[in-house]
């Protein structure tokens, strides 16, 4: 059974072929996308490698005082490149954890980030090995986590924008 449209006024039913068009196809004469991933962008790319990030620097910190610890951080612009660059006509692609792939890409499918992980160089390495150096971590973790806000505030803001566009409010 037809149901009425939800703008002031206006009276059009619905009908069940409107709402059974497939993906790229046109709703009601206008054509709808549906591809999320371009609709964020490399924003949602970026989320995840922003928490990985804050996960290694908290690490570093925890380690801060543990003899022979190495600390570490992610190379941010690689992995992000190599998480959002388009694949060349012809490749191959590792699209599961179990895939067999080389290198960087075997790695962001997994979601972790080892090919992107470096090793600090300290500025004064300490007597037991340990290259961490508080006030770097604590600055890199400052840095990540606005970044990170700043990301999230962003795609909040697509979301909204999205069910404005939806709902029509």
């Amino acid at each position: 059974h037809p149901v009425s449209g939800h703008f002031k006024g206006e009276h059009r039913p619905w009908h069940g072929h409107c709402s059974s068009s497939g993906p790229g196809q046109s709703f009601d004469g206008v054509f709808v996308a549906i591809n999320i991933d371009s609709y964020l962008g490399v924003h949602a790319a970026a989320l995840k490698l922003r928490e990985q990030r804050t996960e290694l620097l908290a690490r570093n910190l925890a380690n801060a005082d543990t003899p022979g610890y190495k600390a570490q951080d992610l190379d941010f612009r690689a992995a992000l490149a190599a998480a959002t660059e388009p694949a060349q006509p012809g490749t191959l692609k590792a699209t599961q954890p179990g895939h067999i792939g080389v290198g960087a890409d075997v790695a962001l499918n997994a979601g972790g980030t080892e090919a992107f992980l470096k090793y600090r160089t300290p500025l004064a390495p300490s007597l037991d090995g340990n290259t961490v150096d508080a006030q770097l971590e604590q600055a890199a973790f400052a840095d990540n986590a606005v970044r990170y806000q700043a990301t999230l505030n962003f795609l909040s803001s697509k979301f909204r924008s999205l069910m404005t566009a939806i709902t029509g409010q």
